[in-house]
């Protein structure tokens, strides 16, 4: 079942009072071109139910959207060693609802103002507005980081520092197009790769060994 996330209720709202008064004044024309709009708002802030593959050994994708990138990076904030990258670019017709990849406990959230560059470059991840999260579990440590686009401006991150989450639940939101790193400890297995298509809380994009 598809609902519609809290933070576009205000969105959606504007979106269909300026249809409506475009309505009452019979400007047709304008109409015509509003209304994909209103229905496009409707359409970015929806939170469809993932039901998908759970467990320990598997680390779920954190968002929807295309993998841009898998490198090997240094990640000195959390992981604190060498780590795999894994970027997920969201566009604004992806659901931008964010989730845990794994369950675990919530022991790192550091949010940093920044530019709003183009999320797909490769600076973005040190130089764009984010909120990166490291989650500890009985296998091991990952960190979400959370950046916001040339048109994102609000990063939504849900939980605190000593929370308890749960892998597919949701984490947050980024509006109007974005991206997520994710970081990896360098031994994991991954299983996507540059080009691929990923969808939060289904899509497995590695394995604890």
């Amino acid at each position: 079942m598809t609902q519609i996330a809290p933070e576009g209720y205000p969105f959606i709202g504007l979106a269909w009072a300026v249809a409506l008064v475009l309505a009452l004044l019979n400007w047709w024309l304008v109409l015509v071109f509003w209304l994909p709009v209103s229905i496009w708002t409707v359409a970015f802030f929806r939170n469809p139910s993932r039901q998908g593959p759970r467990g320990e050994d598997l680390i779920l994708a954190p968002a929807d959207g295309k993998v841009v990138s898998v490198i090997p990076i240094d990640e000195p904030a959390f992981l604190k060693a060498k780590a795999t990258r894994i970027s997920i670019f969201m566009n604004v017709l992806d659901v931008h609802v964010n989730r845990y990849p794994i369950s675990g406990r919530l022991l790192y959230r550091q949010y940093a103002r920044g530019r709003f560059g183009h999320a797909m470059a490769e600076k973005a991840s040190a130089e764009n507005e984010q909120c990166s999260i490291g989650i500890a579990a009985g296998p091991g440590r990952i960190l979400v980081r959370q950046i916001a686009g040339s048109v994102a401006r609000r990063i939504v991150t849900d939980h605190v520092e000593g929370t308890e989450v749960r892998q597919g639940e949701r984490l947050g939101l980024i509006r109007f197009g974005s991206r997520v790193d994710l970081f990896l400890p360098a031994t994991l297995a991954v299983l996507v790769k540059e080009g691929e298509k990923t969808k939060a809380g289904l899509t497995v994009v590695a394995r604890w060994r």
